[in-house]
């Protein structure tokens, strides 16, 4: 697949105000500093649609991006916040949830994890969220360009090893890099792949 236009529709934290369910939609999440925006900015060719911030914790709203004009990206806030006010977690939390358990046209969520660490109990708290109410996601490794080949496979081994204590099956999993432009081919693949499933 090739991205050919890709436009902000909208921000809110109302679900009911996202659009309409009639295009697949793609949710992109994880912790804060994870890179997401940069990633997001890398799928589309577009260095300043999904706003980047050296301030972990930007994204504070549901955000919908209108791909091709026919399915959408949705920038999540992040989980696991800088300096956290708890009254404000407890809210991005609850729309968050709320999103991930009303929108029947979301057909994969991306849960990007940093590849430089070992594995964070926030990514696998969420991940086993997203499987005991049976909702689709894949596994994105970022910041690849941190470390050396070796060290990048290292650290997906560890952290597939410690998955396995509780996990059956892994899910599948991309590796990428903005800076070096690496994985997004993959992962837009994957979602041309995903949208034949469409009603």
């Amino acid at each position: 697949m090739k991205i050919i236009s890709s436009e902000f529709v909208i921000s809110n934290t109302d679900v009911k105000k996202c659009p309409p369910e009639t295009m697949p939609e793609y949710a992109f999440i994880g912790r804060s500093n994870v890179g997401k925006s940069s990633l997001i900015n890398m799928l589309t060719g577009k260095k300043d649609l999904a706003k980047t911030s050296s301030t972990p914790g930007k994204t504070q709203l549901i955000n919908h991006f209108l791909i091709n004009n026919e399915w959408y990206i949705v920038d999540l806030p992040g989980y696991g916040f800088a300096k956290p006010n708890l009254s404000v977690v407890e809210s991005w939390k609850k729309f968050t949830i709320k999103y991930f358990l009303s929108r029947e046209n979301l057909m994969c969520t991306f849960v990007l994890i940093d590849v430089r660490h070992e594995p964070q109990k926030k990514d696998v708290e969420f991940m086993e969220f997203m499987a005991e109410n049976s909702l689709p996601f894949v596994m994105v490794f970022t910041k690849a360009d941190k470390l050396s080949a070796g060290a990048v496979k290292r650290n997906i081994e560890n952290y597939f090893k410690e998955m396995k204590k509780t996990w059956a099956e892994l899910p599948k999993y991309f590796v990428t890099s903005a800076l070096k432009k690496s994985g997004s081919q993959e992962i837009l693949d994957y979602i041309e792949e995903v949208n034949k499933l469409w009603k």
